[in-house]
Order: structure tokens, then C-alpha cells, then sequence
């Protein structure tokens, strides 16, 4: 219901894999006595990241606010720092950057890359797409999550996905392009009312000159997607990327055989998939019939 795990993620975004969007007072907080500490010991930051087992890109990071440190780089940090226990205690305290809250751990990387990318393409054969869907289909998506969620994740989750979608508005030059299954569609999630205002929604965005909805019909015979969603990108370095997710994980595709058999089959999913115009009339066939 959320929109990866693999090594090597570092190369795949400048060395900035794990960099928070937007750094929380908390984790800038944190950082700040922990350089503090480190600085009063007299260790520069090359001999504070021999000691802790981190390289010292991540000591910086972690002290300029922009890294949230794990369980190890603190339990570490606090026995060199003099095993005080002051920064165990305070890291039970420091949050995530608001640009993280609402997505799921296995997601992050990929909206991250999503932010810089000069290209998206979406298949969807379970839901609506994230960056498409209106205000209340993604409340109703929330209200069956299992378990449930409480009131405050519900909203961070809301907040996070409506945040995303701004991508659609402030990057007019970047093509979105999506592929939808008809049955996701007719799936009347949340009730009459809440499809309709959907299906209003995506026309709207779908008229936009940079995104294109395509629809795959019931009635297809052929099908080039059939293992299921993808998402993929082109990065502004040209290097094209490749997304799969599924019960609760997510993995993230750099491997250039891999991702372009997914693009070779996205392309022919296209070829497959009612046209754009064919599609909205089908989008506005199906709202009349509310």
C-alpha cells in the first residue's frame, strides 16, 4: 500500500543514498553534540571514523545533520566519546527528516531518485498509482492497511503521498508516464463517491502535457508484463534505474541487463495498452457510469 534493498547505492545517487531530504531539528541537534564531544576529545574527523568503523564521509554526514546514524555508529560514538551514555539516551529522541516521514524504509531511495529523475514510467496492476491518486482514494488505500493505522501515522502517510505528487506540477518538463490496468480502475476502493472524485483527478493530471495514462483492457490478449508492477527512471547522469515492490519490501534495479529487459517490456506494454486519448475516454466512460 506504500509506494529497496541492494548493495552498492551509494554509486546510484552521488554518494548520497542515505542523506535525509529534510533534516529534522533533532537529528541537526544530535549531530552537533556529537561533534561537539568528538571535537572536546581532541579526534579529527578521520581519526573519530577509525575508531567508530565508519568511513569519515558518514561521520560527516551524521554530524551536519544530513544522515541519520544507526544502532551501531551510536553505540560506538558513545564508547569513544567517553561512555557516558548521553548520546545512547539521546538518540532515542532524534527523528527522521519530514521528507522521510510517511514512507515506507524500503521506498525511501527510490523517491529520492524520483525527485532528480529526467523520466518515469508506471505499470500498476493493484492500485491506482501513487502520484494519480486524489486525496480521499489514497485515505480509503490507508484505511485498509493491516494492522491498522493510527490517526497520526494515517496523516503522515497522507501528507507524504500528496507531497510526492507535487513532482507532477513542478517538474513540467519531465514525461510521466503511466500504464494502468483497467480492473485497478473499475475497483470501486472507498465507494461511488470516492472513485468519481479519482477518476476527476487523473483526467486533470492526465491533460497535463508531460503526463500520459495509458490503460490496459480487460479484453487484451497479450500482456508483456505480466510479473507483476515496475516503476522506472533515467537519472540526470542518463543512467536508467528500475523498481520492483511488493508485500512489504521493495528492491531497487541497477543492473544494466536487468533493467533493460524491464524497459524492453514496459515498451511493449505500451504498444499493448489502449492509446492516450482511447484511454481517457474509457476513464471518462467509467465515471458516467457511477
Amino acid at each position: 500500500m506504500t509506494d529497496g534493498g541492494m548493495g552498492n547505492d551509494d554509486d546510484l545517487v552521488g554518494g548520497e543514498a542515505d542523506r535525509e531530504p529534510d533534516p529534522s531539528d533533532s537529528l541537526r541537534t544530535w549531530g552537533a553534540v556529537q561533534q561537539a564531544l568528538r571535537e572536546h576529545a581532541g579526534y579529527s574527523r578521520a581519526e573519530f571514523a577509525d575508531l567508530v568503523r565508519f568511513s569519515k564521509h558518514t561521520v560527516e554526514s551524521v554530524e551536519l545533520g544530513r544522515r541519520m546514524p544507526d544502532a551501531a555508529f551510536v553505540e560506538r560514538a558513545d564508547e569513544v566519546l567517553g561512555n557516558t551514555g548521553a548520546l545512547r539516551k539521546g538518540s532515542r529522541y532524534v527523528t527522521r527528516g519530514r521528507g522521510d516521514v510517511g514512507l515506507a524504509a524500503w521506498f525511501r531511495r527510490w523517491a529520492r531518485l524520483e525527485r532528480e529523475a529526467v523520466s518515469l514510467c508506471t505499470y500498476e496492476c493493484r492500485l491506482v498509482p501513487g502520484l494519480l491518486q486524489a486525496e480521499e482514494y489514497v485515505r480509503a488505500v490507508f484505511d485498509n492497511s493491516i494492522p491498522l493505522l493510527s490517526d497520526e501515522e494515517l496523516e503522515d502517510q497522507l501528507a507524504a503521498r500528496l507531497a510526492r505528487q507535487r513532482l507532477l506540477v513542478e517538474r513540467p518538463n519531465v514525461p510521466f508516464s503511466f500504464i494502468v490496468e483497467e480492473h485497478v480502475l473499475r475497483r470501486r476502493l472507498g465507494g461511488a463517491d470516492v472513485m468519481r472524485g479519482l477518476y476527476d483527478h487523473v483526467l486533470e493530471l492526465t491533460a497535463r502535457r508531460n503526463v500520459t495514462l495509458q490503460i490496459m483492457p480487460l479484453d487484451t490478449e497479450f500482456h508483456a508484463c505480466l510479473d507483476g508492477p515496475v516503476r522506472l527512471l533515467e537519472t540526470p547522469k542518463r543512467q536508467r534505474l528500475a523498481y520492483s515492490e511488493g508485500q512489504q519490501n521493495g528492491r531497487l534495479i541497477s543492473d544494466p541487463k536487468e533493467v533493460s529487459l524491464l524497459y524492453q517490456r514496459y515498451d511493449t506494454l505500451r504498444s499493448q495498452a489502449l492509446n492516450p486519448k482511447d484511454s481517457r475516454g474509457l476513464l471518462e466512460r467509467l465515471r458516467g457510469e457511477l
